[in-house]
């Protein structure tokens, strides 16, 4: 496996998504700032968001494609293959479809009891019917982005990739829109959040076309209203997908539940944690995503065939190129924190107060970005053997410490605390994970790659200290016009890649042997 070249693959992907929303954001904080709008917006979206992530996208998805792939894949082939495919996909959309179109219904009457749980604490009137308006509004934007995913699963199923992939532009295309549309009309920030609010469920409509549209294509022309058939394969299929949404049950209940701990806080707090998640997942997304989608067929393929030190040279490339990546990212993040909040999001309603709390927020969220990225990294692992209960138990672990820390130290530290209860509750999750491995005899890491890591970390140090008093003299171009931030953020940037790598290459955190071992097909054990 070519791991560099298959990261590099992946995450170029997925920078083009994490840019259109970054931009998204840049756009959303100038014209409406953080404020109880603001806040309200956020969680009204964050609640749609879950449930796609949970079912749609997570345990619907795990179970659905597998079961369309067979039909479509295995028998005599040609018509007869895609007739069984289809009949099956009908089958489960005349289901599926009911079932959305109630737990909608159900959201949109239980609206303001979900928003009076999630803020447990007395609100102000006109906040609370911001909320429970802008979630009535958003809400139906999982029945759109679930029948998406449904389409997404049977398009991958047939390597048509690409209409899956870029679905996810058309909404922040739309909101980006919206929002600068918006903005010249001079209307206050309630009725803009309305107006914006409005385009998130429009943005699924055309999403959904775009996929329909090429399920046409490829043959695909299901019928959206029939009879419901519960037929033997589609309660199967209920079956499958119960315990993986039990599995990935324990990541969105945390994000519920950090919405819950800052809504107990004063001040946008909402808003605060928003801005500074966005640049927290930017490396996340490009490298850990990218990582653990990487490595998957290549650990599987080691494992099936008896290979354990085939799979522990996969796993021991992947720990070491995430960290060479992620460490830098985390320390030059922490120490430019407000710095770069300023740079991408401070203007317009965004003043340099909110920079700031975003600023804060930022510094310690990513002190767990390392941890974030070994959690992606290892994972597969237990995958690859068909073992998915450890990583949920682990995730639930680190559930219960962030948890707990937030009920223990929530009015002490405030919404710095329940960033540093995410952190700490991913580098639980990681140490877990990496123990089970170990104790299974299933991977050790060996003292070279700790040896690199350790090296990394001087390197890291190194730019960190070069960083810290860069920043100061580049402090008058923050909020300036739109080039001198370029200008910031550039140098900024360029001070962090240039000190980082020289150290590397010199203390042999990284070598040109290493880089050439990750571009190889089977890449050669680590000396």
């Amino acid at each position: 496996m070519s791991l560099l070249k298959n990261v590099g693959t992946i995450g170029s992907l997925t920078m083009v998504s994490r840019v259109a929303g970054m931009a998204r954001e840049m756009i959303f904080s100038r014209v409406l700032g953080a404020n109880e709008v603001t806040d309200a917006w956020f969680q009204a979206l964050i609640i749609p968001n879950v449930f796609r992530r949970l079912f749609a996208e997570g345990a619907f998805s795990a179970a659905f494609v597998p079961m369309f792939s067979k039909r479509l894949h295995s028998g005599k082939g040609g018509a007869e293959n895609m007739e069984a495919a289809r009949t099956f996909s009908q089958d489960v959309i005349s289901v599926f479809v009911p079932v959305l179109i109630a737990l909608t219904a159900i959201f949109e009457i239980a609206m303001p009891g979900v928003i009076w749980l999630l803020a447990d604490k007395p609100v102000d009137p006109t906040s609370f019917d911001y909320s429970v308006d802008f979630a009535r509004i958003m809400f139906p934007y999982i029945f759109l982005v679930s029948i998406v995913t449904l389409l997404t699963g049977m398009l991958n199923s047939v390597s048509r990739f690409g209409p899956g992939a870029s679905f996810p532009i058309i909404l922040n295309l739309v909101l980006i829109g919206t929002l600068l549309y918006v903005e010249t009309t001079g209307l206050g920030v309630e009725a803009m959040g309305y107006i914006v609010a409005w385009a998130v469920p429009a943005a699924g409509v055309l999403q959904l076309g775009w996929l329909v549209y090429w399920a046409h294509v490829e043959g695909f022309r299901p019928r959206w209203i029939t009879r419901p058939r519960l037929t033997p394969e589609v309660k199967r299929l209920g079956i499958i997908a119960l315990p993986a949404a039990i599995g990935g049950g324990a990541y969105q209940i945390n994000t519920l539940l950090q919405v819950y701990f800052l809504n107990q806080l004063d001040g946008s707090t909402v808003s605060w944690m928003n801005y500074a998640d966005r640049l927290n997942q930017l490396p996340l997304g490009i490298i850990g995503i990218a990582l653990s989608t990487a490595i998957l067929p290549s650990l599987s393929k080691f494992i099936g065939a008896k290979d354990d030190a085939g799979a522990a040279r996969i796993q021991s490339n992947a720990i070491e190129l995430g960290m060479l990546l992620t460490i830098p990212a985390a320390v030059a993040l922490a120490i430019c924190s407000e710095a770069f909040i300023t740079i991408i999001f401070q203007g317009g309603r965004f003043t340099m107060e909110d920079a700031a709390m975003s600023g804060r927020i930022l510094a310690i969220l990513v002190l767990g970005l390392p941890a974030y990225v070994l959690v992606k990294v290892l994972v597969p692992s237990f995958y690859a053997r068909s073992d998915t209960k450890t990583p949920v138990y682990a995730a639930f672990a680190a559930l219960a410490v962030f948890i707990g820390f937030n009920v223990a130290f929530l009015q002490r530290f405030g919404v710095e605390g329940v960033a540093a209860a995410s952190a700490i509750g991913a580098w639980l999750n990681a140490a877990i994970l990496y123990t089970v491995l170990r104790l299974r005899g299933y991977y050790r890491a060996d003292w070279a790659l700790i040896g690199r890591v350790a090296r990394q970390l001087i390197a890291a140090a190194a730019m960190g200290v070069a960083l810290y008093y860069a920043q100061d003299y580049l402090a008058d171009y923050y909020a300036a016009g739109l080039f001198a931030r370029l200008v910031a953020v550039g140098a900024l940037v360029g001070c962090a890649g240039i000190v980082y790598f020289a150290v590397a290459f010199a203390i042999g955190a990284v070598s040109r042997d290493r880089l050439k071992a990750y571009t190889k097909k089977r890449v050669p054990e680590a000396s």
